[in-house]
């Protein structure tokens, strides 16, 4: 909108003080065929603007606050702060709202169907409203799971200037169990405790009072905090803005600055597409690696990447060909127990990370901060000073050779699946044992409630991919309760739906082909043995061909009834190895 010309003649300064002027498009009676010279958002007007907001850049600021997120509750006072810094850098900010689902609240229950497919709703929400209302560029509030890679979807569509700042994870509970620092999953990890007589319902109740004492995205390096970082890992996001603490002035700082920089992308015409290039996708699936991010991050990758033109298969080869060539070298919760979101920023946070891998990444690939990789790595500014190596190590001293995540094969996942070694102990990164199987999470948590799952069983939950489900809900439930029972070092657990960035434990999802499309998951049976290689990536069911394809004749499969926006998300949902992106192109009519 700053390309506008004024409206107002340049001798006063309003139309007020002017007898008559036939330069002033305000008074001057329009000519025939002028309309097109009114100001596109003149309803500004209406809402208390004047010529001066309007002949500055608009920045709109998408914010998903609301009061049923914890990890969006404060981004009313981080909205005022990028406001400050639009302001003191010459533009005019407004602010629009954005829907924002919580995973912790939505899954476990049927609202974990729309977790997922609510990350197309953003992006679409995003695009229309950069493009309806002609934003000369856009700054992007979220934390959590979905919300980040469908805002960063929806800027990459309208292409105007963009920054993404996430709003930061939350403090951490005290000391419980083996957990240094208690985490938002811990009570659902004392529940199992509780069904196996190891723990008391007062500590359940309590540990709901005290493991969430903040508001930010949750206190482990879940798929809320992976994304924040990996933005900032992408270029999309400043420096440090993917870790500090949700309730640390340093965030109100952020924000101010991240106004003053979005304000220097428009004057340099700094867009999405010219950050979020093949060269940055690679590095962000490095970044990925070295800090055994969320196996979502796969998922919301594929879709991010598809948004600028790169075949999601692209995304899932790059990272199984780097899984074996990048080292783990950052340790947070849940591949440790002892340090958390708020160790990982005082150690230096993405920027540490990226500065230990920099002979691993295209240092050329411009950033939002205006600067390449190449320009900022050296001249870094770490506020607190030195790294703690337990948390944070160089790529010579990694924790494990073994990749953050694994993209797995074999004739169970003939289109992949995924498994984070970071977060899997080595006494189970080979894993063979005998199928148990549930054709929904909700089947699998009642027979963990009846204590049916024993050691030696691989747990099958099925029917939960993104068309099954429909909406591919993510299992933590079943994984926290099977470590609360003590099963998580003798059990494994594969589904064709997701999991949380919080699992520890030996698990395979995004299973594809999933169930509902007749995937070989649907036709395991209980009793078939079943073996998961994370080193060699493999993962196998030991069945003969012949037998398979007697049981894939006789397989039926009737689509759960649904309405509303999951049967059209259901019919147009890809399958996980492809990011679970809509192509509408290929929808059934």
């Amino acid at each position: 909108m700053s390309d506008v010309s004024k409206t107002a003649c340049d001798s006063c300064d309003s139309c007020d003080s002017c007898d008559s002027c036939d330069s002033c498009a305000d008074c001057a009676p329009p000519e025939k065929g002028k309309l097109h010279q009114l100001h596109p958002c003149r309803v500004y007007w209406s809402v208390g603007f004047d010529n001066e907001d309007l002949n500055r850049p608009t920045i709109g600021i998408a914010n998903a606050f609301s009061e049923v997120v914890a990890g969006h509750f404060h981004l009313r006072q981080v909205a005022e702060f990028v406001k400050k810094g639009v302001h003191l850098a010459g533009g005019n900010a407004v602010e629009f709202g954005v829907i924002g689902c919580c995973d912790s609240a939505g899954n476990g229950t049927d609202g974990g169907y729309y977790i997922l497919p609510s990350r197309d709703l953003i992006a679409d929400s995003v695009e229309t409203m950069i493009r309806a209302h002609h934003f000369d560029g856009i700054v992007l509030l979220g934390s959590c799971d979905k919300i980040v890679p469908g805002m960063l979807m929806g800027c990459i569509r309208a292409n105007v200037p963009a920054i993404m700042l996430p709003g930061g994870p939350m403090l951490s509970g005290p000391t419980f169990g083996e957990k240094s620092k208690a985490d938002a999953t811990t009570p659902s990890e004392t529940y199992g405790r509780y069904q196996k007589g190891l723990a008391t319902w007062q500590q359940v109740l309590d540990l709901q009072n005290i493991t969430q004492p903040t508001c930010g995205s949750c206190n482990f390096y879940g798929t809320a905090n992976t994304m924040s970082c990996a933005s900032e890992a992408l270029g999309m996001a400043i420096a440090d803005a993917g870790s500090i603490p949700a309730v640390y002035n340093e965030r109100l700082r952020c924000a101010k600055r991240t106004g003053q920089k979005i304000m220097e992308l428009v004057r340099r015409n700094i867009r999405p597409r010219d950050i979020v290039t093949k060269e940055a996708l690679e590095n962000v699936i490095t970044y990925l690696l070295a800090t055994g991010g969320s196996t979502n991050a796969t998922i919301h990758f594929s879709a991010i990447g598809n948004e600028v033109g790169i075949d999601p298969s692209w995304i899932m080869e790059t990272f199984d060909r780097l899984s074996r060539e990048i080292p783990h070298i950052a340790r947070i919760n849940p591949a440790s127990n002892d340090y958390d979101m708020s160790d990982f920023y005082h150690s230096g946070g993405v920027m540490r990370v990226m500065e230990y891998l920099q002979r691993r990444l295209h240092l050329d690939t411009m950033t939002v901060n205006g600067k390449t990789w190449r320009e900022i790595l050296p001249n870094h500014h770490y506020l607190y000073g030195a790294c703690n190596d337990e948390v944070i190590r160089p790529l010579d001293r990694p924790f494990s050779t073994l990749g953050g995540l694994a993209i797995m094969r074999g004739n169970l996942a003939p289109d992949t699946g995924v498994a984070k070694p970071a977060a899997i102990d080595p006494s189970v990164r080979r894993f063979t044992g005998e199928a148990i199987c549930f054709n929904s999470e909700e089947e699998c948590l009642a027979a963990l409630e009846r204590l049916e799952i024993h050691p030696g069983h691989v747990v099958v939950i099925r029917y939960e991919g993104p068309k099954g489900g429909p909406g591919m809900r993510e299992m933590y439930r079943p994984m926290k309760l099977l470590h609360g029972q003590g099963l998580d070092k003798s059990t494994a657990l594969i589904t064709d739906g997701r999991f949380s960035g919080t699992n520890n434990g030996c698990f395979v999802g995004h299973i594809s082909p999933e169930a509902a499309e007749g995937g070989p998951i649907a036709l395991v049976e209980n009793g078939d043995r079943i073996t998961i290689d994370v080193y060699e990536k493999t993962l196998t069911l030991h069945v003969e061909d012949e037998e398979l394809a007697r049981r894939k004749a006789a397989w039926h499969y009737t689509p759960k009834p649904i309405g509303g926006y999951l049967e059209r998300y259901a019919a147009m949902a890809s399958s996980a190895a492809r990011g679970g992106i809509l192509d509408w192109r290929n929808c059934k009519k």
